[in-house]
């Protein structure tokens, strides 16, 4: 079968990405523009095809008349449309459980460097700050720890509760929400306005759906009772992006640490963005990245490669 993989530059270089067994024949492009006609050209002649952020639609889908699958190579599946696929007999497979490590991790690394002004710190030792201030040490904004803290988690899957062990071995106590509007299931839940009210911090691992568009919003954000720092490595249409700006600066909360936005690449007039440039110490971004630890990639492409070719056995 012949596969086209249609933005390997979302991966790293230096990982290996083979054609999965069973692929006769690999086309493999660099970055794909959002062009109809440009996506239907590179995969004509495909039966597989690989992407992970191209957007396929309906139009695309009917357009290629061998198409058998299209695997994406990430876990959200916002980017194609489903239906489409079952009306034209298209199996559409996405990857689960690779960064189960990876994303974790990055959580941290924004929770804290948030939580203790690292970017801030950074800047005033490179630009002559703490050299002017004749001091031994520089601390003009308080570092905060995470001991002792209330964490609120929404979004309780794997990644959440790898969450969860991570912040009770720091001393965290941790709150799991549940869904907006509904009883908790059990005792290892707690209703979604009291995680709002209690939480130092909340971190958020939802999937994007019609229930999660805009959860964290002006109303949500008015009863966070503890002015918490809001860490989000979900996606970006969770948060209201105006929403969230304004309430950094309102100090309705206490910051704001992010890996994903509504729209990506995000662009510079993004409320967030304009939020960013005004140097507050506690608002801290990366670019849609915590997933993609070099192992994280390469476990990826190895559940990849074996779901593929168990399709192709079986068809």
């Amino acid at each position: 079968m012949k596969a086209v993989f249609l933005d390997r530059g979302t991966f790293l270089d230096s990982v290996d990405l083979p054609a999965p067994e069973g692929v006769t024949d690999y086309e493999v492009y660099g970055d794909t523009k959002q062009d109809n006609a440009l996506i239907i050209e590179r995969c004509q002649d495909a039966d597989i095809i690989f992407t992970n952020k191209v957007m396929i639609d309906r139009d695309i889908i009917q357009a290629l008349p061998n198409l058998k699958l299209i695997q994406l190579t990430a876990t959200g599946m916002n980017n194609v449309d489903a239906d489409a696929c079952k009306d034209n007999n298209v199996e559409l497979y996405n990857v689960a459980g690779y960064a189960v490590k990876s994303v974790p991790e990055h959580t941290f690394l924004l929770m804290l460097s948030a939580l203790r002004a690292v970017l801030h710190y950074h800047t005033k030792v490179i630009d002559g700050s703490w050299e002017d201030s004749g001091s031994f040490c520089l601390m003009d904004v308080p570092l905060i720890d995470l001991e002792d803290k209330t964490l609120g988690i929404i979004g309780v899957g794997t990644i959440g509760k790898r969450v969860t062990e991570i912040a009770r071995a720091f001393g965290m106590t941790v709150l799991w929400a549940e869904h907006q509007g509904k009883p908790p299931r059990n005792d290892d839940y707690t209703d979604f306005e009291t995680v709002l009210k209690q939480s130092d911090v909340i971190s958020l691992h939802a999937p994007l759906t019609d229930e999660t568009k805009h959860l964290i919003n002006a109303n949500t954000l008015a009863k966070m009772d503890k002015n918490p720092l809001v860490v989000n490595l979900a996606r970006g249409g969770v948060v209201d992006s105006q929403a969230m700006a304004e309430a950094v600066q309102n100090e309705q909360v206490l910051g704001y640490a992010t890996d994903v936005f509504e729209q990506e690449p995000v662009t510079q007039d993004d409320p967030l963005v304009q939020l960013a440039k005004t140097n507050h110490p506690r608002v801290i971004f990366s670019p849609h990245n915590a997933w993609g630890s070099k192992a994280a990639q390469e476990k990826l492409w190895e559940i990849l490669s074996e779901q593929v070719s168990e399709f192709i056995k079986r068809y």
